[in-house]
């Protein structure tokens, strides 16, 4: 483990040198550094992150950049990163987290591991096979039934489980407020020329969302439905093998892990049709709310799922406000992707909204809810108990 070789004193006079980020990206970049186990080591870089696949493994080492929702600045807080990544993935994916581990330096050079002094940490995982992420089944044509079966049965399970996180009922719904207001800023920048008329229209649509539903989206953090959930649901996350490991949960900030399951299921939905899969939160979504005794209704999804299409548009388009982005070709065009999609999602919602507004002019005593002779179920945000047990309206619309 002799890759960086001492050219300068450390600080500390113990007579090796502190390694830049580059000295330990061109250790961990190389073969020698594994002790042999690698034939090859490919390297891969995020926006926060270095990562390193060598042989049967995966090394993940964070950069030191500090953002508004991230603060990697100091190697302690790498070090917290690293273990909560740990933790918090192995919840989905237990076998493959391994632990995190210091990289370490002495007068030999860096080595993973040990050594005098530890001057960085990172994530060792399994390197799994990539051919069974869900996002390549779907370029494949492969992904079917038996996968999302699958993919249900493994999030209903999390869920259930899942701790239910404690927000003061103004905190959170003006969260919601603060999430529009960002995705507008962004995506009207006019160096972008992202179709700001489109834009306006999806913004005005959720505010009107927010302004008239804020009984729903409260009901839904009273009812213990916002869980500390996985906050990056997306189909490349998803591997479908002996058995459905989900990785990289967001574990920089609990916020952005504060989630209805009913909203990640319609980011999940959204990225899949993004890849050119359509229905696959038609098909889990009542499976996953059928296991949780769970009602939503369909508007609230529609407004999940064009809100994340604004956000996965303003989140691919900001790329071109660092000031050297990384393929800045890519970024537009995916914006625009997005907004189409949510364009359509704002279509339904319209619809959505509509049928509820009818419902309350033909039906002004019962709130807008139809409710059919007998009492059969109800067409709300909750479930409805008849005869001692739970019945769900939204969930036998989807059968």
């Amino acid at each position: 483990m002799n890759h960086l070789k001492t050219d300068r004193d450390c600080p500390s006079g113990e007579g090796f040198s502190t390694p830049t980020l580059e000295d330990k990206v061109a250790f961990l970049s190389d073969t020698r550094s594994y002790d042999g186990s690698a034939g090859t080591v490919e390297v891969r870089q995020t926006h926060m992150s270095w990562v390193f696949l060598a042989g049967d493994y995966v090394f993940k080492l964070k950069k030191p950049v500090r953002f508004p929702y991230l603060d990697f600045s100091t190697i302690a807080k790498r070090h917290m990163a690293c273990r909560a990544e740990v933790e918090l993935n192995r919840r989905l994916a237990p076998d493959v987290y391994i632990g995190a581990i210091p990289l370490c330096v002495s007068v030999d050079g860096l080595a993973i591991g040990e050594g005098a002094a530890v001057v960085d940490w990172v994530v060792k995982m399994h390197r799994l096979n990539e051919g069974r992420m869900l996002d390549r089944l779907i370029a494949q044509g492969t992904a079917d039934r038996h996968c999302l079966d699958a993919i249900a049965l493994r999030l209903a399970d999390f869920y259930r489980k899942a701790n239910p996180v404690f927000l003061r009922p103004e905190v959170y719904f003006r969260q919601w407020s603060l999430n529009l207001q960002q995705n507008r800023t962004v995506l009207l920048n006019p160096r972008f020329n992202l179709a700001p008329g489109l834009v306006r229209y999806l913004d005005v649509l959720l505010q009107k969302f927010l302004s008239r539903h804020e009984k729903l989206l409260l009901g839904r953090l009273e009812q213990r439905r916002i869980v500390d959930g996985h906050g990056d649901l997306r189909p490349e996350h998803i591997w479908l093998g002996d058995g459905v490991k989900i990785i990289d949960c967001v574990e920089f900030n609990a916020r952005l892990r504060a989630l209805d399951p009913l909203e990640e299921i319609a980011y999940l939905d959204l990225e899949c049709e993004h890849l050119g899969m359509k229905g696959v939160g038609d098909y889990i979504r009542p499976r996953i709310m059928r296991a949780l005794h769970d009602g939503p209704p369909s508007l609230l999804f529609y407004f999940y799922r064009c809100y994340r299409a604004m956000l996965r548009a303003r989140l691919s388009i900001a790329h071109l406000l660092a000031p050297h982005p990384r393929t800045p070709e890519k970024w537009r065009p995916q914006a625009l992707a997005y907004l189409r999609i949510a364009a359509a999602d704002a279509r339904r919602l319209e619809t959505a909204l509509r049928r509820q507004a009818d419902r309350k002019a033909a039906y002004p005593r019962a709130g807008g809810v139809w409710l059919p002779r007998g009492g059969a179920h109800k067409i709300g945000p909750g479930p409805c108990r008849a005869s001692g047990r739970a019945l769900h309206g939204t969930a036998i619309r989807y059968r």
